[in-house]
């Protein structure tokens, strides 16, 4: 697959009294070089690369980077969500048709992806940190079984 220049080389370098390793855009910060070990989960980042890689490659050909800011990225994410929650009006969950969902939910990943890579994030970072975030507003024992907002429990 061709790659997509995304100015996010591989390679060690100093910032701001540490050093990071920079590889498929994740970015993994130590205050001595000597600790900078291989990052972890190599597959899956390759796997997001691959799918990252294959966006820019889809949007550049089509001259589509021009469109493709924060605000109108989060906007797609929002009316491609509408999409999918259309799917569902007025039926039984069971009814719905599980091919238009994967297709509206390609469209949600597709614009997701391309947003959080104009910021530079991580998306296996920030969705496990969210659930660590979740855990401690939600402790097991207090929201088991419960819809209850955090600050109700």
């Amino acid at each position: 697959m061709e790659r997509i220049k995304r100015n996010k080389p591989s390679y060690i370098q100093p910032i701001l009294g540490g050093f990071a390793k920079v590889c498929f855009g994740y970015i993994q910060v130590t205050s001595n070089p000597n600790e900078i070990t291989a990052i972890s989960n190599y597959k899956e980042m390759k796997e997001n690369e691959e799918i990252i890689q294959a966006l820019l490659k889809f949007r550049n050909e089509r001259d589509w980077e021009q469109f493709h800011n924060p605000k109108d990225l989060a906007l797609a994410i929002s009316i491609e969500s509408a999409e999918l929650l259309e799917l569902f009006l007025w039926k039984k969950a069971e009814d719905v048709n599980t091919e238009k969902v994967k297709e509206e939910l390609a469209d949600i990943f597709s614009f997701a992806f391309l947003l959080a890579d104009k910021y530079g994030f991580d998306v296996k970072e920030i969705v496990l940190d969210k659930i660590k975030t979740n855990g401690e507003k939600y402790p097991v024992d207090k929201a088991k079984g419960s819809a209850k907002k955090y600050n109700e429990l």
